[in-house]
């Protein structure tokens, strides 16, 4: 990765959460608890996944950071989901949460070094997991996840104006 690259991905980290808030700007009760199917997540579940998922890189790049063969534990989104009650929690407190541990990551991907950047966990099926992969995957994750919140709003409004009566 360029240092380049590198500098477009943080700025598109940092710029993450911003994303999503716009993402939510004026929704609806209805908007934010609808299914587009039924194995799909609502904007709510999205958001909860986004701050589990924001701690889950928070740990991982850490022990990249501190360990010289960090082991990285996989984890299941879909299963976090059911077995952390998304459907039924606080958008407030996700969305506080998803915040503050991105800005603090936020803050260490300033610090980090050449070295820090050339630093790998444990190898996976598809290859080693560097920083720099770490990157690559949340540096775009929650503008990923941004779309699926427009994309589900945009969905219900033409499922409601479509069931509406004449």
């Amino acid at each position: 990765m360029t240092a380049t690259e590198r500098a477009q991905l943080i700025a598109r980290y940092k710029a993450g959460y911003a994303e999503v808030v716009r993402a939510l700007d004026g929704i609806t009760p209805a908007e934010l608890d609808w299914k587009p199917a039924p194995s799909e997540w609502t904007a709510r579940e999205v958001v909860h996944h986004l701050a589990d998922s924001e701690m889950i890189a928070a740990v991982r790049l850490r022990r990249i950071l501190m360990e010289g063969d960090a082991q990285l534990w996989p984890y299941d989104p879909d299963a976090l989901a059911v077995r952390l009650t998304y459907a039924e929690r606080s958008l407030e407190t996700a969305m506080a949460l998803f915040r503050s541990v991105r800005d603090c990551t936020a803050e260490l991907l300033d610090r980090m070094t050449e070295a820090d950047w050339a630093k790998a966990g444990m190898p996976t099926p598809s290859g080693e997991y560097s920083t720099a992969r770490w990157l690559r995957g949340y540096g775009v994750h929650a503008h990923e996840h941004a779309d699926q919140i427009r994309a589900n709003r945009t969905a219900f409004r033409r499922q409601a104006s479509t069931s509406a009566p004449r």
